[in-house]
């Protein structure tokens, strides 16, 4: 399915911040691809979050520098500034939604086909899904409820969930299971997460490097972003 491969890895990163960098960094030492989902509206904004008992920076890219820092990547929409989608208008959520993705296709060159639903939990709720998959540009949208799954869900690309989480704790059971498997049917790891999370230490930047050499330079695996991968 994948240049005659039965197997397919990609990444998944949220809200365009600046450890992005490092991340690409450690992707691009392992061949590993990735999306990273941006909201446009708060490109270069500055800021702190607590995450398990650390402060962390919370600095998004700036705007003038998206195409130089995700080059070779995929950009996908993530909304123009975050908002839970679940009780919106149609028209905000075409607005937040359909205007994130025009002005990150402007900033990167190249028209924004994907997307990431902000929030987390069970945002969005089913009528967002279908206001997204009728009345905006985007193609595929990914959820965060983890399925421990590597079935490709063919018929479910606007509300797409994701394998596994970066600071599950069985996230490294998953990836050895998935890398063990023998299959004749399309499979399919996706991961996602925040780069901030490292610097919080939900997962060490040594220990998730250690993670993507495992999954790196295998024969019978397809590395790509997640338009390669699903479109």
């Amino acid at each position: 399915m994948w240049n005659g491969k039965k197997k397919a890895i990609t990444f998944s990163f949220d809200d365009g911040v600046t450890q992005d960098i490092r991340l690409i960094e450690i992707f691009n030492k392992y061949g590993l691809k990735c999306t990273f989902n941006l909201n446009s509206e708060a490109l270069g904004v500055q800021s702190t979050l607590t995450r398990n008992g650390r402060v962390v920076p919370f600095n998004r890219v700036p705007a003038d520098k998206v195409k130089e820092i995700y080059q070779g990547y995929e950009i996908a929409a993530h909304t123009l500034t975050h908002p839970n989608l679940r009780g919106c208008s149609d028209e905000e959520i075409i607005r937040q939604v359909e205007q994130d993705r025009k002005n990150l296709s402007k900033l990167c060159g190249c028209e924004v086909v994907g997307m990431a639903y902000p929030g987390g939990g069970y945002n969005p709720d089913d009528h967002a899904v279908e206001v997204v998959k009728q009345q905006t540009g985007v193609r595929y949208a990914r959820t965060t409820r983890s399925t421990k799954s590597f079935t490709l869900q063919k018929d479910n690309y606007f509300c797409f969930y994701p394998s596994t989480y970066i600071i599950e704790e069985d996230f490294e059971k998953t990836v050895d299971e998935f890398l063990a498997l023998d299959t004749d049917e399309p499979q399919l790891l996706y991961i996602w997460g925040h780069a901030f999370e490292f610097d919080a230490e939900y997962i060490s930047w040594e220990n998730f490097e250690r993670i993507c050499k495992k999954l790196s330079g295998k024969a019978d695996i397809f590395y790509g972003t997640n338009k390669e991968v699903l479109l």
